[in-house]
């Protein structure tokens, strides 16, 4: 992997951790190579310290031994690049007070200026099942992505999947939903 392009990626992955938003072993980030391969994070990646070997890149179109590595949200990964042409970085984290507040509603509406003007309001996704849900995953994943405008998707007691050619776009996204779900969960009404 390009140096410069790893040591991005090392960086926002561990201002992601320092934050909450990944666990030791919990969420994924990836970036695509080409058409056919993306790099993503190893199954046994801890994001504070991500380096060469905690990334593996992996054929879309070759499922060799290479996908034992790689995180368990590799196919999630995968079907989306396959399915959004533009999407460049992909990352998917389990933020503390989005993931909360998607527990009790339907709809996030924030209430504070930069996640109204930045996010809007945001639809949680019901993933319903939690026996079945990695095998639907990456297909309803990326049905919703190709069917909505939105580049970021709150999944009920899941986390977040965020996409976008750019990667601090996607921490952009993901730390101003963060924020307003933070402000919603704290306001009186």
């Amino acid at each position: 992997m390009d140096g410069s392009l790893l040591k991005k990626i090392q960086e926002i992955s561990l201002s992601l951790f320092r934050k909450d938003f990944f666990g030791i072993y919990h969420g994924s980030i990836s970036l695509k190579a080409d058409s056919g391969s993306f790099w993503i994070n190893k199954r046994e990646a801890i994001f504070d310290k991500l380096s060469d070997d905690s990334m593996i890149k992996i054929n879309i179109y070759n499922k060799d031994y290479r996908w034992n590595e790689a995180s368990i949200d590799a196919n999630i990964h995968e079907e989306i690049y396959k399915t959004i042409s533009s999407a460049k970085f992909i990352c998917h984290t389990v933020p503390e007070y989005t993931t909360s507040y998607s527990l009790h509603t339907d709809l996030i509406v924030p209430k504070d200026y930069f996640g109204q003007t930045i996010i809007g309001n945001v639809q949680v996704y019901d993933l319903k099942s939690f026996v079945s849900w990695y095998d639907r995953a990456p297909r309803e994943i990326a049905n919703y992505f190709l069917n909505s405008e939105s580049k970021l998707m709150v999944i009920r007691g899941y986390g977040l999947y965020c996409y976008d050619r750019d990667i601090y776009e996607v921490v952009k996204k993901i730390a101003v939903l963060e924020k307003s779900c933070r402000l919603l969960s704290l306001a009186v009404d």
